[in-house]
């Protein structure tokens, strides 16, 4: 081990190196791991031999299943990425009230009779409020 002493810029450097390229392993083994689990095509056991041999394995398992199903991986995160916005605008329309639709709301209630007019204008005034 080195005395902090001896610990030159070079040996800074290089350390900033092989931490910057352990994050980017980290990186990648999780990304292939999340392909595995979001692949809809790999059947249950197939997914398990994967993340079996890419934990017994770690470099080369990672390195084969990037050649083997690289290809389709960008296609599965943007599937995964369009879904997640598709929900989210569905959650915001079912959630999110305007003014518009609790006028027309209003309106519905008193042409069915549930509102008199006074009680339609006074429902009216919060909403616009």
């Amino acid at each position: 081990m080195l005395a902090f002493g001896s610990f030159t810029f070079g040996d800074a450097l290089l350390t900033v190196l092989e931490l910057a390229l352990l994050f980017m392993w980290i990186w990648v083994a999780i990304g292939v791991i999340v392909d595995v689990f979001r692949s809809h095509d790999l059947s249950g056991a197939a997914k398990a031999v994967w993340v079996l041999v890419i934990v017994i394995f770690p470099l080369i398992g990672v390195l084969i299943y990037l050649l083997v199903r690289g290809r389709g991986m960008h296609e599965r995160s943007a599937h995964a990425a369009a879904a997640s916005q598709d929900a989210f605008r569905q959650y915001v329309r079912n959630v999110a009230h305007t003014p518009v639709d609790d006028l027309n709301a209003l309106e519905d209630l008193r042409q069915r009779g549930v509102l008199s007019d006074e009680e339609f204008e006074k429902a009216k005034a919060k909403v616009i409020s």
